[in-house]
């Protein structure tokens, strides 16, 4: 049994993933130091809204993983470091790559070595981008959606097995990052593990056009404000609630001793498997209007098709099956209604 009160350490604990990890952990009644620099729009609002929450128990603190010596002061008594802050779009990689690598390698690096000198445990967010765009995998249209023609592939999803293949800077900066973590355990034993999520949503969610595609459609919408696809639409994807994905990284951490030095694709499988065109349909009913739905060439990297095998990390961690994706996202609408002062037409109420 782990002790009531540890203090651990969130890079990128004022983010969307990281507050809501962040929140979690000091419900548990851990000191948790929020290392974040509050560079994406909005997410002060997330820092203070945890120090309101929870009071002393939050640490927050303005720093940067570029910055070695701030990162290991922050670190300072900690049990663990739970590393989200990174640069999260592949559009921003292909801008500045630069600055890319320096946030996502140079500053994961950063992070294990303060880990290495303070012997702490390292939870790291990777992503399914690791393995490149899967062009080698034959698609067909199913339903209006594209599916593996494998069945196997197509029940299942993407397992850990799968060779990594990294494309644009972000994939290169994360995919090299996650080696990086995982040699770690092998080069100095020190106790890692990396998530390699897919599509993960929820309440707390800064959602742009670039990132976190859910909350910015749902954004969007209620707004009556139009929204562009890159390809066609019929892309796919498998999404996850935010609580799920939490429940994981816990989870990653009570049992750090059984699965160091091992990656786990972490997502809502094939049972949250949805087309972003599926998805739109499904936001109509929810926010009572049609949406203006525009289309823009596909995107560098971009992939056609997504979904987790995460049954290895189910498996490992003992965890439950992810939340249905109606049920998440209806949650999701729910709290964007809250947050942005949106009212439910009597049609959403209905739905």
């Amino acid at each position: 049994m782990r002790p009531n009160r540890e203090r651990v350490v969130v890079t990128g604990g004022a983010g969307f993933i990281g507050s809501n990890l962040a929140n979690r952990l000091a419900e548990e009644g851990h000191e948790v130091v929020i290392f974040d620099t509050l560079a994406r729009p909005g997410v002060e609002r997330n820092r203070d809204w945890l120090v309101h929450r929870h009071g002393a128990r939050v640490v927050p603190i303005a720093g940067d993983v570029r910055d070695a010596a701030a990162l290991d002061a922050a670190s300072a008594s900690a049990s663990v470091i739970f590393h989200l802050a990174a640069q999260v779009a592949v559009t921003t990689s292909l801008v500045d790559p630069a600055e890319d690598f320096a946030i996502n390698l140079a500053g994961t690096f950063n992070v294990l070595e303060t880990a290495r000198r303070r012997s702490l445990p390292v939870i790291f967010a990777s992503t399914n981008k690791v393995y490149g765009d899967l062009s080698d995998i034959s698609l067909e249209l199913v339903e209006g959606a594209w599916k593996p023609a494998d069945p196997a592939l197509r029940s299942q999803g993407v397992g850990e097995g799968r060779p990594l293949d990294f494309h644009t800077p972000y994939g290169c900066s994360k995919g090299a990052g996650d080696q990086y973590v995982l040699d770690y355990a092998r080069s100095y034993g020190l106790a890692t593990a990396v998530l390699r999520m897919s599509c993960v949503y929820g309440q707390r969610q800064m959602g742009t056009e670039d990132q976190g595609w859910v909350a910015h459609f749902l954004i969007r919408a209620m707004e009556g404000r139009p929204i562009t696809l890159y390809g066609d639409g019929r892309q796919v994807r498998d999404i996850l609630y935010v609580d799920d994905a939490v429940d994981a990284y816990v989870a990653a951490w009570r049992n750090i001793a059984s699965i160091r030095g091992r990656a786990f694709n972490l997502g809502g499988g094939p049972a949250n498997a949805v087309s972003l065109r599926d998805l739109l349909a499904h936001l109509e009913t929810l926010v009572g209007h049609a949406i203006d739905v525009r289309f823009e060439d596909w995107r560098q990297g971009d992939q056609k098709y997504f979904v987790a095998d995460a049954s290895g990390i189910r498996s490992a961690l003992s965890l439950g099956e992810p939340l249905a994706w109606r049920e998440g996202v209806a949650r999701l609408a729910d709290w964007l209604r809250m947050e942005r002062g949106h009212r439910p037409s009597q049609r959403t109420a209905a739905a």
